[in-house]
């Protein structure tokens, strides 16, 4: 199975998203939903999808849980929840009872959008962490290089649970890369129970002007850390139409996986985001 590890559906007249306010995202600033996704899927040879959060929403989840439950190309939902909610547990618990509840198979919030570098550290936050792992959840760090100290503390004070790197922690490609930004992705990558998508990273670079060479160093890089068995292939559909279509991003992202193997490409594609979700 062929499965796109990170996409997300909106409709910007049903719902309030604050990240999309700005002038340069008008061109997505528009409903896009399983109609227009699956087209795309189809004609790039993918066989399912992952679709990933938003907003700090959690009618988004029971939204995303209802369309995966009605779009079998759907096979995994990474929702939100209150990770502060004492009871959380609770809610997860609902969540997984309603339609589309058995293809809910991780969590997530966004973290580089919140004022404290060290969020995840919050003894409210670990406590919802907490609940997360003891449904057999995953949890995506949505992290620039700024909170991976406090991405990188969590997965090691949690061994035995499975996080995933949003687009491995948007490199500033269209500064040419940072220290700080491979260093610290060196690092996380050094925790064995953290995957990472290479997904986002054409909307990193400039976006009228990119291509699969330039990416190539931070794919590289991501494949370094993590190694063959936990690199993810994503589109980051629909933000990726900014800098490309859906066949850009992913004839450009598969171009910088062959380069590294076959071997590696086949596992991006699929047999690891399998694992890191658990999926069926």
């Amino acid at each position: 199975m062929i499965i796109d590890g990170h996409q997300h559906f909106w409709d910007p007249a049903r719902a309030d998203y604050p990240w999309m306010d700005a002038p340069e995202l008008t061109p997505i600033r528009r409903a896009l939903g399983p109609a227009d996704l699956a087209p795309l899927l189809e004609a790039n040879d993918i066989d399912a999808s992952i679709v990933v959060q938003c907003r700090s929403a959690l009618e988004e989840t029971e939204d995303f849980l209802r369309i995966a439950h009605e779009n079998p190309f759907v096979v995994g939902v990474v929702g939100w929840v209150d990770l502060t909610d004492a009871a959380l547990g609770e809610t997860l618990d609902r969540l997984r009872a309603s339609p589309g509840g058995d293809k809910l198979v991780g969590i997530r919030h966004q973290v580089h959008d919140e004022a404290d570098p060290d969020w995840l550290l919050r003894e409210d936050v670990q406590r919802g962490l907490t609940a997360v792992f003891a449904h057999d959840l995953a949890y995506d760090f949505l992290v620039r290089a700024r909170e991976l100290p406090a991405a990188i503390a969590t997965a090691q004070a949690f061994p035995q649970a499975r996080f995933v790197l949003d687009h491995a922690a948007k490199p500033p490609i269209a500064d040419g890369g940072s220290n700080e930004w491979s260093d610290r992705i060196a690092a996380l990558g050094a925790c064995g129970n953290v995957w990472c998508k290479v997904s986002g990273l054409a909307t990193e670079a400039v976006w009228n002007d990119w291509d699969a060479e330039r990416l190539f160093p931070f794919v590289a890089h991501a494949a370094k850390c993590f190694g063959e068995n936990r690199l993810i292939f994503g589109s980051d559909w629909p933000v990726c139409l900014l800098a490309g279509s859906y066949g850009e991003i992913k004839g450009a992202l598969e171009a910088c996986l062959m380069r590294l193997g076959a071997h590696v490409r086949d596992k991006a594609f699929g047999v690891n985001a399998k694992a890191a979700y658990r999926l069926a």
